[in-house]
């Protein structure tokens, strides 16, 4: 019996499906990619050109930002050596700057701007203010020494600092503090480089105003009178001539007004018993033709004048020297009293108008008016009988 051997079973061979009909009927033509899918050369080249400034732009900017804010770079530590502190790590401290641990702290009397110290323009302005008073108590007090010699020039700078203390601006930094102490120490300072100073054998410092300066404060009182004990040679006999002018034009002055007084008195005094003549004369001798002097003077005179003897005595020697005019005593009420008569003889109404032209002539001159020029017949009448 032959063994049967095993038949592989064939397995069934798929085919593919036949293609469509249409697409065994496309061109080669048609399976190449449209023309516009890609740039053209011109394109290419303008997006080429775009990119190149936009890259330059950006470098530029990199760069400026850069340039602008640089990295900063910590400070150098004070207390490093001098070819350490130019190491390309650090930064150099400033001047009137410590440096500790990369930052930076400015001394007394300076401030932080940016990475360096400045002065502090307060307490500049102020340490200004308080040395400017130094000074003028320095020259205030040199110069009462050279005008009185009170007082004295050299000024401990130790009682100047203790001065300091109590000054206004000093309260704007508080009491003890370290830039109290500067401020003060500039201000001393700044006056050293201007004033005087010197050092006692003790070791204490003291200033002083130079005298120059000091002239500047010195009162007008001062001023003038060290000017005339300058020039006393000059002053002395200008002073004598000014005051030998000034009596000299008073004394001008006096006898002017004293003759023209005069000259007024005696006018009016011929006036007066020129009138009561005439009125004696008219009344048939009922009124006295005479008047007596004392009464006419104490009638005419102001009470000012009546003390000045000077006054009526000139007036007397005019009327003595007048031939018009008579003076005689004669008894009045039982007393001896000297009399003024009018003589009526002669030619009374020209003489009485050339007074008259004459006092109207002196009234306008002076500018005064006396109620006695022109006397009205009532008036006449009561001064006839008060003067008799």
């Amino acid at each position: 019996m032959s063994s049967a051997t095993p038949k592989k079973r064939l397995k069934p061979k798929i085919s593919s499906p036949p293609p469509p009909p249409s697409a065994s009927r496309r061109s080669p033509i048609a399976l190449e990619p449209p023309r516009h899918l890609f740039p053209s050369k011109q394109e290419l080249l303008r997006l080429v050109v775009v990119l190149a400034i936009a890259s330059s732009v950006a470098v530029a900017c990199n760069f400026l930002a850069n340039f602008l804010r640089p990295q900063t770079k910590p400070f150098c530590d004070s207390d490093l050596d001098a070819l350490d502190a130019f190491a390309d790590d650090c930064e150099p401290c400033p001047s009137h700057g410590e440096c500790h641990k990369g930052k930076l702290d400015c001394a007394r009397g300076y401030r932080k701007l940016g990475r360096s110290c400045v002065e502090d323009g307060d307490i500049n302005e102020t340490a200004r203010k308080l040395s400017e008073w130094v000074e003028n108590h320095l020259c205030e007090s040199n110069a009462q020494l050279l005008c009185y010699g009170m007082g004295t020039a050299w000024v401990p700078a130790e009682e100047i600092w203790n001065d300091l203390d109590g000054h206004p601006l000093m309260k704007n930094f508080g009491w003890d503090t370290a830039i109290f102490i500067y401020t003060k120490q500039k201000a001393i300072e700044a006056t050293g480089k201007i004033m005087q100073n010197r050092t006692e054998v003790s070791g204490m410092k003291e200033l002083k105003c130079p005298d120059s300066v000091a002239e500047h404060f010195k009162p007008y009182t001062c001023r003038i009178r060290l000017w005339i004990f300058k020039h006393v040679l000059l002053v002395v006999p200008v002073s004598l001539l000014l005051v030998a002018s000034a009596m000299l034009i008073w004394k001008v002055r006096c006898r002017w007004h004293l003759s023209t007084r005069v000259e007024e008195l005696y006018h009016q005094v011929c006036d007066i018993l020129e009138d009561n003549a005439l009125t004696s004369k008219n009344s048939n001798g009922e009124t006295e033709p005479w008047v007596v002097a004392a009464r006419l003077r104490d009638h005419l005179l102001l009470p000012k004048e009546r003390k000045d003897r000077v006054l009526w005595k000139k007036v007397e020697e005019l009327v003595q020297e007048d031939s018009r005019i008579d003076r005689y005593p004669k008894l009045v009420k039982g007393e001896s009293k000297v009399v003024w008569e009018w003589q009526v003889e002669g030619s009374l109404s020209s003489s009485r108008s050339m007074k008259k032209g004459e006092q109207g002539k002196l009234k306008s001159s002076h500018g005064r008016h006396l109620n006695f020029d022109q006397p009205s017949p009532e008036s006449r009448r009561d001064l006839q009988a008060s003067l008799q």
